[in-house]
């Protein structure tokens, strides 16, 4: 029997091909989709991983069988499909498994409008009715499957939303990683003002040049390089299904996901403002003073897409950003674009004449450490521990809101969070300075590590 534990995560169901996931669980997966939602239609699309054609077909086959129709928005983004849910107004299903290696694949679901199904909304219900076979007989009429292309449709939305028609000209080094951005990009690209060199847009699920995970600094080698060698402004890195983007200015050097929550966040606030914009708690306070600089109100939110856009929804914010490079919109139905972004740093930085390394500088503020990982024998024991050594000074606030957060004032704070499938703790620090990141950081690993 499959261990759906493991193949039925926070956020979706993904596993190795065949191993963990394959066409048999994917039509379970599918009819189940269609009792949890009520659904009479569905939409759904794929990556460019050799195994998705299968996976989506199988998907579909499920659906069908429980009643439901199935439009199938074919090859495309994450971000694609979150369009394809909100502009059609209905659930949605992307087989992808991201930027996971080549053997794994995935399946990402939203209800309509492109709202997130995650643990508390639907996943852990599918799980159980996986391990209990408690699967849907077949409907008296089954669905249909019809495709329908959205490219278009998509490009246009998204250019609807940031206007680049009087930025100055700029070349931008694009890095699809063989993911779906090579399909996307130019759809989306093709109308404005830039000069677009192309890494790696050719479709290939075995992602022969390197990782489509850009969080990995190795996997931006190639991107940095060309980014100088051919005098580039900017450089865009997306992951697998594309719906993040990071950022390389024109020296080479990454930009910090958190300053472009401040520059997004500016942007944003000044076409509506007095906003909320949520962020959070490892993003760095540099976002939070600049969205009080604009008139905004930020809110601080637990890391991951489901607990994000709920707080979106709760205070109907403008825009939403994280540390991990993930940026949720208002205007696209509060769901993360990598594609988005980019088209708001492009205008941010073609809108003036200034490099993008000193236009990012006005977001950046402080130093970082990065996330280190920590394994601990008792993770709950260690938070306990960490927290009774600083709450004891005078002037530290501690909070439990994800994990352990501790700030010690004047701009030096740390975030402490469990994994949620190992026996880890991540530690995240921010300080003035490098070298107060340094200390800090050494000051809570040797708690931690002791």
């Amino acid at each position: 029997m499959p261990d759906y534990s493991r193949l039925v995560k926070a956020y979706d169901i993904r596993g190795e091909v065949p191993a963990q996931l394959n066409t048999d669980i994917a039509d379970k997966a599918g009819a189940l989709f269609i009792r949890l939602t009520g659904a009479e239609k569905i939409v759904i699309a794929r990556d460019m991983r050799s195994t998705s054609p299968d996976l989506a077909a199988a998907f579909a086959a499920g659906a069908n069988r429980a009643g439901a129709d199935v439009i199938d928005v074919g090859l495309g983004s994450t971000d694609y499909l979150y369009f394809a849910s909100g502009w059609l107004d209905l659930p949605g299903v992307m087989v992808t498994a991201s930027h996971n290696p080549a053997k794994d694949n995935g399946i990402k679901l939203c209800r309509a409008g492109a709202a997130p199904v995650g643990e508390e909304t639907g996943l852990g219900q599918i799980r159980t009715w996986l391990e209990t076979g408690d699967i849907p007989a077949s409907a008296a009429r089954p669905g249909t499957v019809t495709s329908r292309q959205m490219l278009a449709e998509y490009a246009a939305y998204l250019n609807s939303l940031v206007d680049l028609s009087g930025i100055r000209r700029l070349k931008v080094v694009a890095d699809a990683g063989n993911g779906m951005a090579g399909h996307t990009v130019p759809a989306v690209f093709s109308s404005l003002p830039i000069d677009l060199v192309s890494l790696y847009f050719e479709l290939d699920g075995t992602f022969p040049n390197h990782e489509a995970n850009p969080l990995e600094p190795k996997n931006l080698v190639d991107l940095r390089a060309e980014v100088v060698e051919t005098g580039a402004d900017i450089g865009l890195a997306f992951d697998g299904d594309a719906d993040r983007c990071f950022f390389i200015d024109e020296k080479g050097q990454a930009v910090p996901p958190s300053a472009i929550v401040g520059l997004v966040a500016a942007r944003e606030l000044a076409k509506h403002p007095g906003s909320a914009v949520v962020h959070n708690v490892i993003t760095s306070a540099a976002a939070q003073e600049i969205v009080l600089e604009h008139g905004g109100k930020p809110i601080r939110s637990r890391v991951g897409h489901s607990f994000m856009k709920a707080l979106m929804a709760e205070h109907d914010a403008v825009f939403g950003g994280e540390h991990s490079g993930h940026y949720y919109f208002r205007d696209f139905w509060r769901a993360d674009t990598g594609m988005l972004t980019a088209l708001h740093v492009l205008a941010a930085l073609g809108e003036q004449d200034r490099p993008l390394s000193e236009l990012v500088a006005d977001y950046s503020r402080y130093a970082a450490s990065g996330e280190i990982n920590s394994q601990v024998a008792d993770v709950p024991a260690k938070l306990d521990e960490v927290q009774a050594a600083y709450e004891q000074f005078d002037g530290v606030t501690t909070d439990r809101l994800d994990g352990l957060t501790v700030d010690l004032g004047h701009g030096r704070w740390f975030n402490l969070r469990p994994s949620n499938t190992e026996p880890l703790l991540r530690l995240n620090v921010e300080a003035p300075t490098q070298g107060a990141v340094d200390a800090l950081r050494d000051e809570v690993l040797a708690l931690v590590r002791c």
